[in-house]
């Protein structure tokens, strides 16, 4: 049985993610209580389920404390888990329960039904969280629209890792880290193809761009030195019981250099390696048109 716990911080697109799943040929059921997941399993068993998806959330607060290790226990009988984590910057997420005018599940304080400060519910969820987290596969929303979240969880759970999966992934600094990276390089020191007339309004995955990277000292030393950091530390990864490994390559503007980069370290590492790529802003505007 295929098992993916979809979990993470309110209003980071949770409800999109299940049902993203649903359409997928999922069995989904939300916001169950850790304390019944094991019992689940084992009815979803019996009845030779083969696609199960379960959402949870800070909505089950008293009983989060001790899911990691539920988590861990499951996954050491033999029943595969894939546990998706969705975060979400504070300020993104202030910005949408402003609109929705929805509360926060962590908004009322003791018995005196006050509103907590929001910013302060969120960084409480952060918190709580925090274990469950670190055992799970990161997926930064605060950029992506409802369609391409359906998209990047599709694409995350189409095969269960076997081993270790490294997640390639390139970004704009000027729009800020991606929170799911585990490793975040800086590429931009390097040769800019942005100034190059011909190949300003190219992307980091069109052959004059590449050729014109390629050519440059530099960048053969930048990704040179990469691959002998990563060849040296995934193997630690991999004796930490870790599943996904998010590997994010930044330039000024997302679409020439980190790109590059990510095309070329997925080639060579999808050899050895289950391997995705993730270009962050390019996909943003694929999705958004």
């Amino acid at each position: 049985m295929q098992l993916v716990l979809i979990t993470g911080m309110s209003g980071s697109g949770k409800s999109v993610a299940l049902h993203a799943l649903e359409d997928a040929g999922f069995y989904c059921v939300d916001n169950l209580p850790p304390e019944l997941l094991e019992p689940f399993i084992e009815v979803e068993q019996a009845h030779r389920a083969e696609r199960v998806a379960v959402a949870m959330d800070v909505r089950s607060a008293q009983s989060l404390p001790g899911l990691p290790q539920r988590l861990r226990q499951i996954q050491s009988r033999g029943q595969p888990l894939t546990a998706v984590f969705l975060d979400t910057t504070t300020d993104t997420l202030v910005r949408r329960f402003s609109e929705t005018r929805r509360l926060h599940p962590l908004s009322l304080k003791d018995s005196q039904d006050q509103r907590r400060a929001l910013v302060d519910a969120i960084e409480q969820e952060r918190e709580l969280l925090s274990e469950l987290r670190d055992q799970a596969l990161v997926l930064d929303t605060s950029h992506l629209k409802a369609s391409h979240l359906r998209s990047e969880i599709k694409q995350l759970l189409s095969r269960a890792p076997a081993t270790l999966t490294l997640v390639f992934e390139s970004f704009a600094f000027k729009r800020g880290i991606p929170m799911d990276a585990d490793f975040v390089f800086d590429v931009r020191m390097l040769p800019n193809p942005h100034y190059e007339p011909d190949l300003r309004l190219l992307t980091g995955q069109d052959a004059p761009v590449a050729r014109f990277l390629a050519a440059e000292a530099e960048v053969q030393a930048m990704e040179a030195q990469i691959t002998e950091f990563l060849q040296r530390w995934l193997p630690r990864m991999v004796a930490d019981h870790r599943s996904y490994a998010t590997v994010a390559i930044g330039c000024t503007g997302g679409q020439h250099r980190s790109v590059y980069l990510v095309e070329r370290l997925a080639a060579t590492f999808g050899q050895d390696w289950p391997v995705q790529r993730r270009h962050r802003e390019l996909d943003a505007l694929r999705f958004n048109g």
